[in-house]
């Protein structure tokens, strides 16, 4: 039953609007460090579990699986229950991952470890991007959303540098205790200070249905209908542009970072530790500085967000990657940077695909849709994260000792078809949401 009542607009952000948001971002930032808290330690895991490529790969595939896998139930529950509970619950099981990691020395006891931190860091993000669509006037979530996937970069700075310094500094189980603690602080945190509504909205459930065959906009009372809310958000094809744009553009950066980059820049590139961590550091840096660009052109130009950011960005990646890998011999610095931008651009233009979600979907089924678009970049990397190890494997090069140049050149190939599914994917969803809206004229944003 739907009925149409006023709805109370949100007061410009005060103090308390950016603490809910800072606290929430700061737990993004923590979430990013347990996500990728394997990148630059890749190796000492390697000797730890005694694990071949394939078996390294399985920790952030079966990683990346849950938390691609969480992503529509969050979603779900999100709308549903709102940000504090989730993202309270999110940082419990990534502190508990890390815990068991901590005293984990037997490759099943280390993927229990990742399915934990995989299910608690599916929480995080949606539940931030909730944050901002309810505690922020619509004007400024786009911008809003931009920055806190800026912000969140520094989680792999973090994970990069400090997190593999104390690693070598003491031992593996206070490292990874030193990330279960601050989980449960986090936890603690978040609960305490962020909020599902502003005080203008406390107690109220009202949302905004568009409809986006005729662009007609009311004000509902609805509950949240869990298969009804997944039906709907999926069939919008909107939904499924931003599910290709989001599978295509960070994929190949998130199998760098979280994984397979360091090992493929030491043993592969032969850069020592320090200067591998260097180039893994400029990835974050190149992102956090194309985010603005991509961000602003995003918002001046929305009829072109695909065809002049989303697919140009793939292939810059794509051009990149086919450079470095027909290098004759290792690549020179200055290519593995440009390696690094191409990279680095993928996560900024992976926004692009939530402000499809958020343009075309009612705020009571948004993280439903957010849930939907946020799991394809992760099912895409966890595919690339896979292949890469199996490729590796195949040649015979699947142990520390055995990686060679060679192999990362022909395992890092398997990127390829998973750029060109998603480019092809991109075009048609485009062509169908044009098409289902009557027009370029009718894009949202559009002035």
């Amino acid at each position: 039953m739907e009925s149409v009542t006023s709805r109370p607009a949100l007061a410009a952000p005060g103090w308390r609007t950016w603490l809910v948001w800072g606290v929430g971002v700061a737990a993004y930032i923590l979430a990013i460090v347990n996500r990728a808290s394997l990148s630059s330690v890749g190796v000492d895991a390697a000797l730890r579990f005694d694990a071949d490529a394939s078996t390294l790969s399985m920790f952030a595939v079966i990683q990346l699986a849950v938390y691609g896998t969480m992503q529509i139930p969050v979603g779900l529950l999100l709308d549903r229950f709102g940000a504090r509970p989730v993202i309270a619950t999110g940082m419990v099981l990534m502190a508990l991952g890390q815990f068991v990691m901590a005293s984990a020395d037997a490759v099943g006891i280390g993927i229990l470890a990742r399915v934990l931190i995989g299910a608690g860091d599916a929480a995080v993000f949606p539940s931030v991007l909730r944050v901002v669509a309810t505690w922020f006037p619509a004007q400024r979530a786009p911008l809003l959303v931009q920055l806190t996937g800026i912000l969140g970069q520094f989680g792999q700075i973090l994970a990069v540098i400090p997190l593999a310094a104390l690693l070598h500094a003491t031992t593996w189980s206070i490292t990874f205790g030193s990330l279960a603690g601050l989980g449960v602080l986090f936890a603690v945190l978040t609960f305490v200070i962020i909020r599902n509504r502003p005080p203008e909205r406390r107690g109220d459930r009202v949302d905004v249905s568009v409809d986006t065959d005729t662009g007609a906009i009311r004000v509902v009372r609805s509950s949240a209908d869990l298969r009804e809310g997944f039906r709907a958000s999926w069939a919008h094809p909107a939904t499924r542009l931003g599910f290709w744009s989001h599978f295509t553009t960070p994929f190949a950066g998130t199998a760098f970072v979280l994984l397979w980059g360091f090992p493929f820049l030491t043993a592969g590139e032969g850069l020592s530790p320090a200067t591998a961590s260097v180039v893994l550091t400029s990835f974050v840096v190149f992102s956090i500085l194309s985010g603005p660009v991509i961000g602003a052109l995003s918002s001046r130009h929305p009829t072109r967000r695909s065809y002049g950011l989303v697919l140009p960005t793939v292939v810059f990646q794509m051009a990149a990657w086919l450079a470095v890998i027909v290098w004759p011999g290792q690549a020179p610095i200055w290519l593995l940077m440009v390696l690094m931008l191409a990279l680095g651009t993928g996560g900024p233009a992976s926004m692009i695909a939530f402000d499809h979600a958020r343009t075309f979907n009612p705020t009571h089924r948004l993280s439903t849709a957010t849930g939907i678009v946020n799991g394809a970049g992760f099912l895409a990397a966890l595919i690339a994260i896979l292949f890469i190890g199996i490729a590796m494997d195949l040649q015979g090069a699947g142990t520390p000792t055995t990686y060679s140049l060679d192999a990362f050149r022909i395992a890092f190939l398997t990127q390829v078809p998973l750029w060109v599914l998603g480019a092809t994917a991109i075009m048609v969803e485009r062509h169908r949401t044009v098409r289902h809206i009557g027009g370029t004229q009718n894009f949202p944003g559009r002035s």
